[in-house]
């Protein structure tokens, strides 16, 4: 058995190999997703703000499945970035922490779901 040369398929249109970008081709929509808020819980929370005014941390921990730690973490890393903002307070003697989406935080929420979007159309234009 003799050794073969890999065979490397070309896009027949314009001559070059599939899977390599010529110069002038836009980029992946994956170079659209923002990984602070791409992340599987972080995408959650802001979702769920976006429904609503505003949330208590053990709504957003219920509906998303969270443990404590893990949604104080996500809520900390999120409100570094501007896009919610954490109110602690109290509901008679009982601390609570309200969560709300900033003006920030709907505008990069919109801008993932119009990059998962363009990836989806992608997607869907090759099966």
């Amino acid at each position: 058995m003799t050794a073969r040369e890999p065979h490397v398929p070309t896009d027949a249109a314009v001559g070059k190999p599939e899977g390599r970008a010529g110069p002038d081709e836009p980029p992946h929509p994956t170079s659209g997703l923002d990984d602070v808020v791409h992340q599987k819980a972080r995408l959650g929370i802001l979702a769920v703000l976006a429904e609503v005014d505003r949330a208590d941390f053990t709504y957003l921990r219920t509906i998303l499945q969270l443990t404590d730690g893990n949604l104080g973490r996500h809520l900390e890393v999120l409100a570094g970035s501007g896009l919610v903002h954490v109110d602690k307070g109290y509901a008679g003697r009982r601390p609570r922490t309200w969560v709300t989406i900033t003006r920030e935080g709907r505008h990069a929420l919109a801008q993932e779901m119009n990059a998962i979007r363009d990836l989806l159309r992608r997607f869907e234009q090759t099966t």
